[in-house]
């Protein structure tokens, strides 16, 4: 039985709140098998804060004995004043070390499955990229085949490029890349369901820029998805990405987009709460809810731990 590994993430977020929440659904057999990389004195302070009442157990390491009754915490050095005041340089030190050290757990321990909870992108501004990328990095992963999957019970998308701006997107994309992406994926999927799913690519430009020869469209995606499926992909595209999602997104199992926005922003519209972040690619298993911090929701108890459940009950499952 997997082991799953609980970064608190962003110490300045509503992650505190999700965890309890969370925490409370769950049955004593799950609750045994979950270990948090957190601050304990941070952790009790924000319960306290929340006037939550729950017992906190604090731990040196994943393989000593739990208690279904207590929130296992292995505790991590951070330096605050505040329960929800971090400053941005202890902040960013103690999500770093949090990352690096669920990396190494992970590494060690094939039975291991690792979920962040939130994490303000500026926290990692040093590396210039998000947990998807700082994550594929410490795994040596190449030729920029680790993907991001969205997903849920039934339909998922992933974005070719992640967190970048996007005047950069066009300069980011190219055949190799989206070829390993989607291969990728499809190999997680016969891998982990048995399963071919079927894939449809959307477009770059507005209406595929009518396929004009020059285009994006013409130069790199269709030669990509001819690629794939030479190589025994069920792919299809380029969809054009402005009605896609009006009705036939229904007709695939996940879309993959050329950027961030592009498809996360209908997914989440469909399908609010309902969805977690997997990475694929990496040596383990990394799983995240799809939201943010919600500082603006910090202490106000209104914290939705919808996509925090799913991301447990996925491990539970995989």
């Amino acid at each position: 039985m997997s082991k799953i590994i609980l970064i608190s993430g962003d110490p300045n977020s509503i992650n505190s709140e999700i965890i309890y929440k969370t925490w409370k659904t769950l049955n004593k057999a799950l609750r045994k098998r979950i270990y948090i990389i957190s601050n304990f004195e941070l952790l009790k302070k924000q319960f306290s804060k929340l006037k939550y009442s729950i017992k906190i157990n604090k731990i040196n390491n994943i393989y000593e004995a739990t208690k279904h009754s207590e929130l296992n915490v292995i505790s991590l050095k951070l330096k605050f004043r505040k329960p929800f005041c971090v400053t941005k340089k202890e902040a960013s030190k103690f999500v770093t070390n949090s990352l690096n050290y669920a990396h190494s757990l992970a590494i060690k321990d094939k039975k291991i499955n690792i979920i962040n909870c939130p994490i303000n992108k500026n926290l990692l501004k040093k590396n210039k990229i998000g947990v998807t990328e700082y994550l594929a990095k410490k795994c040596n992963v190449k030729n920029s085949s680790e993907a991001m999957l969205i997903k849920n019970k039934n339909f998922a998308v992933s974005p070719i490029t992640t967190h970048i701006d996007v005047n950069e997107i066009s300069k980011k994309i190219n055949s190799k890349i989206i070829f390993n992406k989607i291969f990728t994926i499809h190999s997680w999927y016969k891998d982990k369901f048995q399963t071919k799913p079927k894939i449809g690519v959307l477009g770059l430009n507005p209406h595929n820029a009518e396929l004009r020869i020059n285009s994006e469209e013409k130069r790199i995606i269709i030669p990509s998805i001819l690629k794939l499926k030479k190589s025994g992909v069920n792919v299809n595209g380029p969809l054009v990405a402005d009605t896609v999602f009006i009705k036939e997104y229904k007709n695939y199992d996940l879309l993959v987009g050329m950027y961030h926005d592009q498809i996360l922003s209908p997914f989440k519209a469909l399908f609010k709460f309902d969805a977690i972040n997997v990475t694929l690619g990496l040596k383990y298993l990394r799983v995240s809810p799809d939201h943010g911090t919600a500082a603006n929701l910090i202490g106000k108890k209104k914290a939705n731990p919808t996509s925090l459940i799913k991301c447990i009950d996925f491990l539970n499952k995989i």
